[in-house]
């Protein structure tokens, strides 16, 4: 686990929610009293589709039923901007199974070449999971996750 760092508000505007509709913005500060864990993907990503949305749907199938949890996919979009669009996150949503929030987060929208995400938590790529706690803080951070350490740990941290 990396070391505790507070959380960045999101500067994301672009998300379907769980049942793959265009949503609002989700914030984060409309979760403080839950444990947040963030996937950070591209569509195009091999590594994505053959580690990163498995260990998701693992995590999710634990804890879906555990409202002390929420999820949120994100496309962090700093390369293949064509490929990697808003219209893959249902995509991706229905062929994983997640009916959680999924966001679309561009660095061009931005100004910039990384995403707003990636500029924010220093993510270097995809796949990237974030865990932050109830207090807004960065627990975890890494491309690589030991899903079933994971498991242990957040299965610690249940209501």
């Amino acid at each position: 686990m990396s070391a505790s760092i507070s959380a960045t508000e999101f500067r994301i505007v672009n998300w379907i929610g769980p049942d793959g509709n265009k949503h609002e913005e989700y914030r984060l500060a409309d979760y403080e009293s839950h444990f947040k864990i963030i996937f950070c993907f591209q569509h195009w990503c091999p590594g994505c589709h053959s580690a990163g949305f498995p260990n998701l749907q693992k995590l999710y199938d634990t804890f879906k039923n555990d409202q002390k949890f929420m999820f949120f996919a994100i496309q962090t979009v700093f390369e293949g901007h064509k490929v990697n669009s808003f219209d893959k996150l249902r995509e991706n949503q229905l062929k994983y199974k997640l009916p959680i929030p999924f966001g679309q987060d561009e660095g061009t929208a931005s100004g910039h070449e990384l995403s707003t995400l990636m500029q924010d938590y220093k993510t270097r790529g995809t796949p990237w999971f974030l865990f932050i706690d109830e207090n807004n803080k960065v627990l975890f951070s890494d491309f690589h996750i030991n899903i079933d350490a994971a498991l242990i740990f957040l299965k610690s941290r249940k209501s």
